[in-house]
């Protein structure tokens, strides 16, 4: 059920108001005048505002510039007796949803509201998915392994330096890059991440460096590779190890230069990129096996960072799995689980080879498969059936 604020200074209008909507099934506050309703706000969250326009004290244009920064996403419509053309052109121009003249017709009225109602929800849908889009996980630990990892991160971010950050399958090696460019001075651009091992040998130039049209046969149009992508921003280079060798002299030559050259093209293009790498390989190993380029390593091992494994890291496990509960279960819109004593140790016992990601994934199961309490024997059932 919605719930809207009328604020009119005539008891007559907030009555037959009221009246109407309570019928529609509508939850309804009143407001004698603005000031009021600017106090109802702040103690009670409303899905729309109908609001006169000639008030004392705080009348409705006022009322509405201070809600329009206060609450810029709550929809407001005008209901006025003396209003013109003139009038209804600037209360949407100071943000009004709409503008209705007294005595309002019932059915526009009705309409107007259900409008306004769907417009504040996509827009709170929007917010929502926005701050999904951008939030950036916790680094979540207190071993010191990975209060080392937060303290280099920490004196590292603010620099340009190039960091190289290696460990297992899973580990968080992506969340640690992330970090990285959120703590730097380029946190205002993009980071812009590129899984070299998802990518085809024969187009990860074309993906890095872009390429003109006719280049190639399937290049129909121009493309814009990441390194221009993230221009004045990081480039995050997941899985280094896998790239091919033609493609690591031209990130070379990029990295010497600060230019690249898209495929098929001429052109030198200056690009200001601070460089990320990671891997789950052993780079020194690929290097002696002819596989990756030594000069290639120095440059991108400036700030060397290791993940650790979470075997070496057991004591942050009930840390992590407390996070993994309360954000699988807010995700499934259910109560929050508890998980018994000796169900955590069995999980700070068990060998995890797939690292943090299988950790989530395992709780994941857990609170799907298990009642209200995880425990030993759901362990032993879901995790560990072997056993």
């Amino acid at each position: 059920m919605a719930n809207i604020l009328i604020i009119d200074d005539e008891r007559a209008i907030r009555n037959t108001l009221k009246e109407i909507l309570s019928y529609e099934g509508f939850g309804i506050e009143e407001a004698v005048d603005g000031e009021e309703g600017l106090r109802k706000l702040e103690s009670k969250t409303f899905d729309m505002v109908l609001c006169d326009i000639k008030m004392p004290k705080v009348d409705g244009f006022e009322f509405l510039d201070r809600v329009s920064v206060s609450h810029p996403d709550l929809p407001v419509i005008m209901i006025s007796g003396h209003g013109n053309i003139e009038t209804a052109v600037e209360a949407v121009k100071k943000g009004a949803f709409d503008y209705i003249s007294k005595p309002p017709d019932l059915n526009r009225l009705l309409i107007t509201i259900r409008n306004g109602l769907d417009k504040g929800t996509l827009l709170k849908d929007v917010t929502v998915l926005r701050r999904k889009a951008h939030r950036i996980e916790e680094m979540i630990g207190d071993s010191p392994a990975i209060r080392r990892i937060q303290e280099t991160i920490d004196r590292v971010a603010p620099t340009d330096a190039r960091v190289l950050i290696t460990g297992e399958n899973g580990v968080g090696k992506e969340l640690v890059a992330r970090w990285l460019h959120e703590k730097s001075q380029r946190a205002k651009n993009t980071i812009v991440e590129v899984n070299c091992a998802a990518i085809p040998g024969e187009l990860i130039e074309s993906e890095l460096f872009g390429h003109e049209k006719g280049a190639f046969t399937s290049a129909i149009k121009q493309r814009i590779g990441k390194f221009e992508q993230a221009n004045g921003g990081t480039l995050f280079l997941d899985e280094i190890g896998d790239m091919s060798m033609d493609a690591q002299a031209k990130v070379l030559r990029a990295l010497q230069d600060g230019k690249i050259t898209r495929v098929g093209g001429e052109k030198q293009i200056p690009v200001n990129v601070r460089v990320i790498c990671a891997t789950n390989k052993d780079l020194i190993k690929e290097i002696e096996e002819k596989r990756f380029r030594l000069d290639l390593y120095h440059r991108l091992n400036v700030i060397p960072i290791q993940v650790p494994s979470l075997n070496e890291r057991r004591e942050d496990i009930p840390l992590l799995v407390d996070r993994f509960l309360e954000q699988i279960c807010l995700e499934y819109g259910i109560a929050k689980k508890k998980i018994d004593k000796d169900a955590l140790d069995a999980l700070i016992r068990f060998r995890w080879t797939g690292n943090i990601r299988e950790l989530r994934n395992v709780v994941e199961r857990l609170i799907i498969l298990s009642g209200k309490n995880i425990t030993l024997t759901d362990v032993r059932a879901h995790v560990m059936p072997e056993a």
